[in-house]
C-alpha cells in the first residue's frame, strides 16, 4: 500500500487522537504504573509490568499485578528495604519465562540503581551526541547487571547494540518520557525528550508499518526500528513515537 505522505500523516494523527487517549489504560499494561502516584513507585511499577509484557495482554496484567501483590503494593518501599528472607520467600511468580529466580535478581537489582546509580531516570538518559536510546539502553543493561546473578535472567533485558528491537523497554520509555496530555503517558522525565524515542516494534505495530509502507524490512529488529524512527521523525519530529497508538490501535483493535 503507497498513500502520499502527507495523507498517510494525516491518517495516522487521526489514530492518534482514537487511542491515546485515556479509555485506552483500562485494557493496557500501563494500567499498572497508573495505580500509584510517587514518580519511584510509578517507574519501578511500569519498568516490570513493561519486562513481562508480552504474550496474552489479559495474563501480562494479571501478572503484573501479582508483582505488585508480592510487594505489598509499595514496590519502591520494598526495593529499598525489603530483607533477604522477605526475598526468598519469592518462589511462586511466573509469566513465560520471567520466574522468581528473575523477579528476585529485579527487586536487588533496581534497589542498587537507586542506591548508587541515582536512579532510573538517570541510568537511561541518553548522552552528549546520542539521537536515540540505543545506547542508553546498551548501558543501562550492563549497570543493571552488574551484581551477580543468574546469566538466565539476561535475556528479560534486551540490547539494541545486539541488534534487538528492545520493544518492551522502549515501551516502559515511553510510558516515563513522553508528555501526554490526555493521562495515557506519564511524562515524568523532565530531563529526557521524547525526541529521542523509538516506538515500541512488536508484531502488530511491525505488520502495520509494512502495510502502510513506512517500514520495508521484514525482521523486527533493531534496522527495523531505526528505519521505522526515521519515518515517524518525518511525521512529528518532537513527538515521534505518539505513532505507536496508531500502529497500535490497527494492528490490535481494528485488524487492520
Amino acid at each position: 500500500m503507497v498513500i502520499p505522505k502527507k495523507e498517510l500523516k494525516n491518517f495516522l494523527d487521526l489514530k492518534v487522537e482514537t487511542y491515546n487517549r485515556s479509555s485506552f489504560i483500562a485494557s493496557d499494561p500501563i494500567q499498572i504504573p497508573h495505580q500509584f502516584s510517587t514518580k519511584e513507585d510509578v517507574e519501578i511499577a511500569g519498568f516490570l509490568s513493561a519486562t513481562i509484557a508480552w504474550g496474552n495482554r489479559t495474563m501480562i496484567i494479571r501478572n503484573s499485578k501479582k508483582m505488585m501483590e508480592i510487594m505489598d503494593n509499595s514496590p519502591f518501599d520494598f526495593v529499598m528495604n525489603h530483607s533477604n528472607s522477605e526475598l526468598k520467600t519469592i518462589t511462586n511468580f511466573v509469566h513465560r519465562t520471567f520466574n522468581s529466580t528473575d523477579f528476585q535478581y529485579f527487586i536487588k537489582s533496581l534497589q542498587n540503581i537507586y542506591k548508587h546509580h541515582k536512579g532510573m531516570e538517570s541510568v537511561l538518559k541518553p548522552s552528549i551526541g546520542d539521537v536515540n536510546y540505543q545506547n542508553s539502553i546498551a548501558n543501562f543493561k550492563q549497570i543493571f547487571f552488574e551484581l551477580s546473578h543468574e546469566s538466565r535472567t539476561e535475556k528479560h533485558i534486551s540490547n539494541p547494540l545486539k541488534n534487538s528491537a528492545a520493544k518492551r523497554i522502549h515501551m516502559f520509555l515511553r510510558w516515563m518520557v513522553r508528555n501526554d496530555s490526555t493521562g495515557v503517558d506519564f511524562g515524568l522525565w523532565k530531563t529526557h525528550s521524547p525526541a529521542f524515542l523509538s516506538c515500541p516494534l512488536d508484531v502488530h505495530s511491525g505488520n502495520v508499518a509494512r502495510k502502510l509502507g513506512i517500514l520495508t524490512r521484514k525482521q523486527n529488529d533493531w534496522k527495523a526500528v531505526y528505519e521505522l524512527d526515521t519515518k515517524l521523525r518525518a511525521f512529528d519530529k518532537n513527538d515521534p513515537v505518539k505513532y505507536d497508538f496508531a500502529l497500535f490501535g490497527l494492528g490490535v483493535f481494528e485488524k487492520f
